[in-house]
């Protein structure tokens, strides 16, 4: 059955329709997941904010030359990260796309080195072989960026699978986005998540577009993909990206049901990235107002707000972490700076024949 639980509006713009509106609160008067304390509020916050400013942080030195090939900001879909992976355990899997670095640092991978992967530095998580789109980190189940649409998918349902196998209490998460629905393989790991009964999460990040292209021009039919996915026996609801207590609460929900052996779940996040597919792209597909009309629901400013509306926060203290991530952010980047580059014959290890 298809369900949308969301705090806020889905789509500015030509976008869709609105989603409804939620009448859950949390016991702190806000929106969204029920259970968290000031401090788990305030370290949402710091999260975003420290993925937005790793993400500028990148640009800027990408258009520096320190930083090559491709990069994918995450900007602008924070909540969405942040949101879903605070409600995993240590024992869970999260396995993703290119645009990947929010997810790394919302799963606690080390920022340092997370820049240093990026700047091809031997000091890198993967020692620099990996780049922008392939931060991995198997000690915190983290299993991966993957360049290819949609070919992560196929990835986290072996993973989710071998959970079940093994009769772990652990469960596999899979971020994708819009686009990876029109590959073939999306439709079998739909079909084969269900007739294993696997515990995997779907989490669809639809941002809007596919690389340059508009959902509105590839998808016939229904704008939404969550009402889709009962055709193969899953429950599925939307959430409004933006809101990071709202994405909480449905993942919250979902990882409770899977670990009760309710998979496999899906959850569509309606969000949106502020930047263009890559660093490079001009974004002469879309007009700015309509990104315009996103920003007004920015997370990393309307969520501090909220704090301070709902004296939750003080000014004070929101000052405070953005001043600590600043200097995180600046640390990570000297770090990066700093590293060695890998030695010549490092191309040879690691590698399996």
């Amino acid at each position: 059955m298809a369900s949308q639980t969301s705090s806020g509006s889905a789509k500015p713009g030509k976008r869709g329709k609105s989603m409804a509106k939620s009448d859950k609160t949390s016991r702190n008067g806000a929106s969204g997941a029920g259970a968290v304390n000031k401090e788990e509020l305030l370290d949402m916050f710091r999260q975003m904010y420290l993925i937005r400013q790793f993400e500028i942080a990148c640009g800027e030195n990408y258009a520096k030359g320190n930083i090559r090939g491709f990069l994918h900001l995450y900007i602008g879909q924070e909540a969405t990260g942040v949101g879903a992976l605070g409600a995993l355990d240590d024992q869970d899997y999260v396995v993703t796309h290119y645009r990947d670095h929010g997810h790394a640092i919302a799963r606690g991978l080390d920022v340092n080195r997370s820049m240093a992967e990026l700047f091809g530095r031997k000091t890198g998580l993967s020692k620099g072989k990996g780049g922008s789109m392939h931060l991995f980190d198997a000690a915190r189940g983290f299993m991966g960026g993957h360049a290819i649409v949609a070919g992560q998918l196929p990835l986290a349902l072996g993973l989710a699978f071998s959970q079940k196998y093994r009769k772990t209490d652990g469960l596999t998460v899979c971020f994708f986005g819009d686009g990876s629905t029109n590959q073939g393989i999306y439709h079998e790991v739909l079909n084969l998540a269900a007739v294993w009964k696997a515990p995997m999460l779907f989490i669809l990040e639809n941002n809007g577009y596919g690389m340059g292209t508009s959902v509105d021009r590839v998808r016939a039919g229904n704008p939404d993909f969550y009402t889709d996915v009962d055709k193969y026996g899953i429950e599925a609801v939307a959430v409004d990206g933006m809101d990071v207590l709202a994405v909480r609460e449905a993942t919250e929900a979902a990882v409770a049901r899977l670990r009760a052996g309710e998979g496999p779940l899906f959850i569509e996040a309606k969000t949106f990235r502020y930047v263009g597919h890559s660093y490079a792209d001009g974004q002469k597909y879309r007009d700015q107002e309509e990104v315009d009309e996103w920003q007004k629901r920015d997370p990393v400013e309307t969520y501090p707000k909220m704090l301070i509306d709902h004296k939750l926060a003080t000014q004070k203290e929101i000052d405070g972490l953005r001043s600590d991530v600043d200097a995180q952010v600046a640390e990570a980047v000297k770090f990066a700076s700093e590293s060695p580059q890998p030695d010549p014959e490092d191309l040879f290890d690691d590698v399996l024949a």
